[in-house]
């Protein structure tokens, strides 16, 4: 990890550097992110915590697990996000009788060249949304392990990298089990937050009404940014700083997860490189350069709860992992600003 920067007269009491240009920078992003945000609640009525959340992951370079019961919007938050940037985009409905090839793609004979060529399959688009994921089987679900990481796909041996910006917005329903195939832990650990929409409050429900009662509002819903635009904001966050003692206090998050005694699983050093990322996009959003404890904690949860396995006991008493996170992030110390 990189040390500290040298204190300067522009310092902020979180170990942040007011670095000449770094505001322009984030003004912009502001600008754009902005634009992004309305679009998508124009959309989705009543939950601009999901809604930032989401764009902070795709500011982040993750991947976004949205996970609810039917019919609160899981798709609709998913395609709204997307088509709000003028990028390519791709929906897949995995089903259990969906193929890898289906996926990433395929070699195909060509008659009049007489040799095979490529077929790309929806995996090579910006944004990729996946419905309904965990009905697929469990060896296509594990066609986009490679995507995901490492941002290319690897087919008869000769790999395609994909443009940037990529993400993979995939949704599921917890309870609806019959016929489907959960994630295994290494699929869940490659996305960067899960999400749950919840249900609107009343007032939100009725604006719904209104709003979607005699069309979609997807249907108008025009892009407001570009890819390029994206890719910008991206290289914009990656400038963000995070204070050692803010990065020590992550890494001390996880570790923490790795030896309670309600887990047998515990996040992974991945985790802690999606938490800072996260965190960086997150501080971004509200137009600072630096990042704090309080974005660590507010990001936790969705983070961290997804990658994490109870023990049989805790099962037994009804202790979700989103409880035991909830209840390292009061307990563990918060670091101090730096004088």
């Amino acid at each position: 990890m990189e040390a500290d920067p040298p204190a300067s007269p522009h310092s902020s009491p979180h170990g942040g550097t007011g670095r000449p240009g770094s505001g322009r920078g984030l003004d912009g992003l502001a600008q754009v992110a902005n634009k992004i945000r309305d679009a998508v609640e124009s959309v989705i009525e009543g939950k601009p915590k999901v809604v930032r959340l989401a764009l902070t992951v795709l500011l982040a370079e993750g991947h976004l697990l949205i996970e609810d019961v039917p019919g609160v919007g899981k798709t609709m938050l998913a395609k709204a996000l997307a088509r709000s940037v003028d990028c390519s985009v791709r929906r897949v409905q995995f089903t259990p009788d969906l193929l890898p090839s289906d996926i990433t793609g395929v070699s195909a004979y060509n008659q009049e060249l007489r040799e095979f060529e490529f077929k790309p399959g929806p995996v090579f688009a910006n944004i990729v949304v996946g419905d309904e994921i965990n009905r697929a089987s469990p060896k296509t679900q594990s066609a986009l392990l490679e995507c995901m990481e490492e941002r290319q796909v690897t087919v008869d041996g000769t790999t395609y990298a994909l443009e940037r910006p990529f993400m993979v917005i995939s949704t599921q329903n917890p309870v609806e089990m019959e016929g489907t195939y959960p994630l295994p832990e290494a699929q869940r650990d490659r996305f960067t937050a899960r999400i749950s929409m919840g249900y609107p409050d009343p007032a939100a429900e009725l604006e719904m009404l209104d709003v979607h009662g005699q069309a979609s509002p997807l249907d108008r819903l025009t892009p407001v940014a570009h890819a390029a635009d994206v890719r910008d904001l991206i290289e914009v966050v990656r400038q963000q700083h995070v204070a050692q003692t803010v990065r020590q206090y992550a890494i001390e998050l996880v570790s923490a997860t790795r030896s309670h005694p309600e887990l047998r699983l515990g996040a992974s050093p991945r985790a802690t490189l999606h938490l800072v990322r996260a965190a960086r996009a997150y501080a971004a959003l509200d137009e600072r350069d630096y990042v704090v404890p309080d974005d660590i904690q507010d990001l936790a949860v969705p983070v961290l709860a997804h990658r994490l396995l109870p023990t049989a006991e805790a099962q037994v008493e009804r202790r979700r992992p989103e409880q035991v996170v909830t209840d390292l992030v009061r307990r563990l110390p918060v670091p101090s600003p730096r004088k």
